[in-house]
């Protein structure tokens, strides 16, 4: 049943109806793929598989060239991510001061492993090969948020600042 008052189609979703007006946009411009998918997935948080088959359909480019890009990038994702972005660094200079004891006893307290989400939607843990904060080792970033000269005693302090 309606709930819109209109012509008996349901409503738009507010992140539906962004992303109808996303591609009518770019529709008839060519070369607008990745854009479309960035913008697409600030949307939505991620690109579930109705979104790929919509933008392909309206861009009118075959669906398997669509996850294509999406696979080929690791800035696309195609599950739910948390709200909070935890990245580890495992570069040099943060394996040698303890990194991989950091990244271990996050996997213990998210109960995932790397590139998963906890099931609350409330945390992604993501390991990389360096923050660039190299002085702070080990180090964590969550979200824009540097932590650094950490121990596995400090982390649940840490994570309770982020809801």
């Amino acid at each position: 049943m309606c709930n819109c008052s209109c012509t008996g189609e349901p409503a738009l979703s507010e992140k539906d109806r962004r992303l109808v007006e996303l591609l009518n946009k770019y529709r008839t411009v060519p070369g607008v793929l990745i854009p479309v998918l960035q913008e697409a997935q600030e949307i939505y948080g991620y690109l579930p598989a109705e979104v790929l088959q919509k933008v392909a359909r309206e861009l009118q480019i075959p669906l398997a060239k669509v996850y294509g890009v999406v696979t080929f990038y690791s800035q696309f994702h195609l599950k739910p991510r948390g709200r909070n972005i935890i990245r580890v660094c495992l570069g040099t200079a943060c394996h040698v001061r303890g990194g991989d004891k950091i990244f271990a006893a996050l996997q213990k307290e998210l109960a995932v492993d790397d590139g998963e989400t906890t099931t609350d939607l409330r945390f992604t843990l993501e390991s990389v090969a360096c923050i660039g904060a190299c002085g702070l080792a080990p180090v964590i970033m969550i979200n824009h948020d540097t932590h650094g000269r950490l121990t596995p005693e400090k982390l649940t302090g840490i994570l309770a600042k982020y809801e």
